[in-house]
């Protein structure tokens, strides 16, 4: 904690902001470039993320219609109603609020960048992150040319297994020989939460050496919001981004099934109830946006803060932060 005669200055550096705002200006001429909209959608929603790993900050509202808000962990959803009522490809620079999460690559508030682009497959959209990784770390960051690697190759390559067909008994072999910890969590064994244990602990730290990863086609169970490819194995067409072991991005070929997504969302409701996390509200708005329809696109979500640490070359997003939650 800082000391308290100190607490009123901001922990970034002058010099940290104006390189900040610096990228924030290029990643807007970046899309003006391309034709992608900006757009603004609402922090506070009657509705919130039904993610298990999600934890959202509940508010009361006392006006007219009052009752329980929640700050976005995402602007995804008001984006994604955008788009299906003709919006087309559009982007956002915001807040989000995430409870439970806070260190050296976390705050609880934090500046998000968020994409979608019409057309895209997960493929075209992991292309256009990298150039615009690359585009706005110029000057600060020389990088090497993409990586495209495969969850399996990845898997395959750090942790001697395919991660599509072993089951909990074998991914639990493995996270036990390279001596990761296990919490108490009540999901602690299921074959998900053990592969996440490999993951971080295992294989993000080899990720994004001197050049950007890009790890895609994730296991079916872990698609999110993602489509699902019906091969053998079936895998998410979900992506995810890294830079010097750090994840940047986390991206997917969208959905646009309500059906399956209400399905989705019941089952991440049923999943919170193990741990005793409470039930969050569907959004029924954006189920409403997916069955008037959704056009073909892929979205990503970018965190800024660990772009901006990276490019200013320091090893904690507090120190990007004029205000991190300790000084807020």
């Amino acid at each position: 904690m800082p000391e308290p005669n100190t607490v009123w200055r901001p922990a970034a550096s002058l010099e940290v902001l104006k390189l900040r705002a610096r990228m924030i200006a290029r990643i807007r001429a970046f899309f003006a470039e391309r034709g992608v909209l900006e757009v603004e959608t609402p922090a506070l929603s009657a509705a919130a993320s039904t993610d298990v790993h999600l934890h959202s900050f509940a508010c009361r509202y006392t006006g007219p219609g009052d009752g329980a808000l929640y700050l976005h962990t995402s602007p995804e959803f008001p984006m994604k109603r955008l788009i299906a009522a003709g919006a087309g490809s559009i982007y956002q620079i915001c807040k989000v609020f995430r409870d439970r999460e806070a260190g050296r690559l976390h705050n609880p508030e934090f500046t998000l960048l968020e994409w979608y682009r019409i057309g895209f497959d997960h493929h075209a959209l992991m292309e256009e992150a990298a150039a615009l990784i690359a585009d706005t770390l110029a000057g600060s960051r020389a990088l090497g040319t993409p990586e495209k690697l495969s969850y399996r190759e990845a898997f395959e390559r750090h942790c001697g297994l395919d991660p599509h067909t072993a089951d909990s008994a074998a991914l639990a072999a493995v996270v036990r020989a390279k001596a990761i910890p296990l919490s108490a969590d009540p999901l602690r064994e299921e074959a998900d939460t053990l592969r996440d244990l490999l993951l971080t602990h295992t294989i993000e730290p080899q990720l994004g050496r001197g050049r950007v990863t890009l790890l895609y086609d994730y296991p079916a169970s872990q698609a999110a919001l993602a489509r699902i490819r019906p091969c053998d194995p079936p895998v998410a067409e979900r992506f995810e981004i890294y830079l010097e072991g750090i994840e940047l991005a986390n991206g997917f070929h969208e959905l646009n099934d309500a059906t399956e997504q209400r399905a989705r969302f019941l089952r991440d409701l049923a999943r919170r109830s193990i741990p005793g996390l409470p039930a969050m509200p569907m959004d029924e708005r954006l189920l409403a946006a997916l069955t008037h329809g959704l056009p073909e696109c892929s979205g990503v979500a970018l965190g800024v803060d660990r772009l901006a640490m990276l490019a200013a070359g320091v090893t904690s997003v507090q120190d990007v932060i004029a205000f991190p939650i300790e000084r807020a």
